[in-house]
């Protein structure tokens, strides 16, 4: 990525020739988004272009193309970030200043006036219900930016990686359309009778092997499908940078299902354990050591590796946590944030709290520093971890709930986890007692 001086773009943009296929063909080689230096600011200025094939303002139906970028982006406003027409052109451009070690994925949004947003009606909740609705409306119409060199993400997702940014080496192919590994031949039904439900389940090993390490990953279809982890742990595991194991990635079903399962639903963890286990174990040879199997998840995923481990440490004795939602049950972390230093603590961080005794866990957790509720309770949680005698990694990363951030963190914390020497759990697992129970 090539950062250029302070006012670059404006030169580009007073050319004589604005707008033109040379002009256009000029972005296109420089790549999007321009990236510019600040006279007197560490941020980095993002300018983002887009063509409008409908022509200038005469001629298109587009009113509108909004900038959604993931923990930058308001999601709450009637007015969120929009590129700007340049006046009698088909050119839309739009700036953002962001930290040089930032990190984020984004789409862009091109809107007709009929999709431009309603006017505010009703008392303060009635007008989030209807800005929501209108924001949500818009989804269809993202699109990936066409001039962003990397390879989008699930179709409408563009990637920005800044040069101080923590390095991902490892997904560099994957971003290039490089690599690539058939999933369909690794999948395998589930079909739960304690949870009532089928999934599928991907079982991945570089190679038969005995006593193996297991990690559980959560989100599973989000893994293979969207993010083309398999070819990653390919690579990976044959070039020595992740430790040879078995993987077993779990579908989440639907997000009905997913609130459900990941927050804190001891069923779900029984059924992995009495009936996930044992398929898989037909089809993998991996440790019963909890000191050799990690549990890893993402947002709730986040939050229910954890609890897995905390109450089955005979089994479970790693995590991999990002971005918890160590909120739970408790909204009005993400509803009413500016109160937050009030707010009772989720539901799993007054567990630890209440258990200092319970079997000591090794754990890598991470959380963006632009998803601020996010953020918080994770450093709730960071601190009662370490006051309850736990073994935990943890850092912040410039960015937001953005899985284009989480991946690298998926194969730093694996690393870390099965590489270092972890002393078996000795002490009771912690239970859960009736008083102990969220409110529902």
């Amino acid at each position: 990525m090539t950062i250029r001086p302070a006012g670059t773009t404006g030169d580009w943009l007073a050319a004589g020739d604005v707008d033109s296929d040379a002009w256009w063909l000029k972005i296109a080689t420089a790549g999007t988004p321009l990236v510019e230096r600040q006279p007197d600011d560490e941020r980095l200025k993002l300018i983002f272009f887009w063509r409008d094939p409908g022509g200038n303002e005469t001629t298109s139906a587009f009113q509108r193309v909004y900038l959604d970028i993931n923990g930058v982006t308001d999601h709450h406003s009637f007015t969120p970030k929009s590129l700007e027409r340049v006046p009698g052109t088909a050119v839309w451009c739009g700036t953002v200043l962001v930290e040089p070690d930032w990190r984020g994925s984004y789409s862009l949004i091109p809107i007709t006036g009929a999709q431009l947003p309603p006017q505010p009606q009703g008392d303060a909740e009635q007008q989030h219900q209807q800005q929501r609705e209108w924001w949500c409306s818009l989804f269809p119409c993202a699109i990936a930016d066409p001039l962003n060199p990397n390879m989008p993400l699930d179709g409408v997702l563009s990637a920005i990686h800044l040069p101080q940014a923590l390095s991902q080496q490892a997904w560099r192919d994957v971003d290039a359309g490089l690599s690539s590994l058939p999933a369909d031949d690794l999948a395998f039904e589930w079909h739960s009778a304690r949870l009532g439900n089928r999934r599928r389940v991907w079982l991945w090993q570089p190679e038969a092997g005995e006593d193996m390490p297991l990690i559980i990953l959560l989100d599973g279809q989000k893994w293979v499908k969207t993010l083309s982890l398999l070819p990653v742990l390919e690579a990976q595991t044959r070039l020595g940078g992740l430790p040879a194991a078995v993987w077993l990635m779990i579908d989440a079903v639907d997000n009905d299902v997913r609130s459900r399962e990941l927050t804190c639903n001891a069923d779900f963890w029984l059924a992995v354990q009495e009936e996930l286990l044992p398929l898989a174990r037909q089809r993998a040879a991996f440790t019963d050591d909890p000191a050799r199997t990690l549990v890893a998840g993402q947002s709730y995923g986040g939050l229910s590796a954890l609890y897995a481990a905390l109450f089955w440490p005979q089994r479970f004795g790693c995590v991999l946590t990002q971005s918890g939602s160590f909120w739970w049950p408790n909204m009005r972390f993400m509803t009413h944030f500016a109160e937050r230093e009030s707010h009772e603590p989720g539901f799993l961080t007054q567990q630890v709290a209440r258990h200092p005794d319970a079997v000591p866990l090794r754990i890598f957790q991470e959380a963006g520093l632009r998803e601020q509720d996010i953020h918080f309770v994770n450093q709730q949680m960071y601190q009662a971890l370490i006051a309850a005698g736990h073994q935990v990694n943890y850092r912040s990363y410039q960015g937001g709930h953005d899985a284009l951030c989480w991946r690298g963190g998926l194969i730093d914390g694996v690393r870390w986890l099965l590489e270092a020497d972890a002393a078996e759990p000795s002490l009771p697992p912690l239970r859960l007692r009736k008083s102990d129970e969220p409110a529902t």
